[in-house]
């Protein structure tokens, strides 16, 4: 993958030198609050390693945010097919992220993420990108509504890999965004 660069951030593939802290935000209780898991090393180097293969191979993925800089990686934001059937259809595309929480509150992921927005819309020619948490996880709706996403709860689904031992995360909230609705935005932010 080519790296996006922000006013802050670069948006590139993951490095060896980027596992510790994928790590920490993966086995974290305030990062993971909302996912019935957590990593342990072992699990989060093969899933690192599967985005890092996956982004080579299609050119995007869940990358690393870095903050240009310092260097450092504060998490991921990025584009990926959902792989949820029958919840969405082959060929969806979603918006998702993560982010160690000394870095919360700063606006990377926002800027992260309407850098991916931009290039699903514009270099993938994507018609729509969604994106789903659990309903009660403000934090993420809340980035969702401030990329101007639009809340579909017509699409709200309970998320068929969420086990019977944790019914709290089970329902999820749908947010949508497409191609028209990013190029409205864009022209009014001219």
């Amino acid at each position: 993958m080519k790296p996006i660069r922000t006013e802050r951030l670069i948006l590139r593939n993951w490095e060896d030198r980027d596992r510790d802290l994928f790590f920490r935000i993966n086995s974290d209780d305030r990062v993971m609050e909302f996912f019935p898991f957590r990593r342990d090393r072992a699990e989060s180097d093969m899933f690192l390693d599967c985005l890092r293969d996956g982004i080579a191979e299609r050119g995007y993925g869940f990358s690393a945010i870095e903050i240009a800089a310092t260097g450092e990686c504060v998490g991921f934001c990025g584009l990926k097919e959902p792989e949820l059937d029958p919840v969405f259809p082959a060929g969806t595309i979603e918006i998702g992220w993560r982010l160690a929480p000394e870095y919360w509150g700063k606006g990377y992921v926002t800027e992260a993420a309407q850098a991916w927005l931009g290039f699903g819309f514009e270099a993938l020619s994507l018609d729509e990108i969604v994106s789903f948490a659990v309903w009660n996880n403000f934090r993420s709706t809340a980035v969702m509504e401030r990329l101007g996403m639009r809340r579909d709860p017509s699409g709200d689904f309970d998320h068929p890999n969420v086990p019977d031992t944790h019914p709290h995360l089970r329902r999820h909230a749908l947010y949508r965004m497409t191609r028209e609705e990013w190029e409205k935005q864009k022209r009014a932010a001219l």
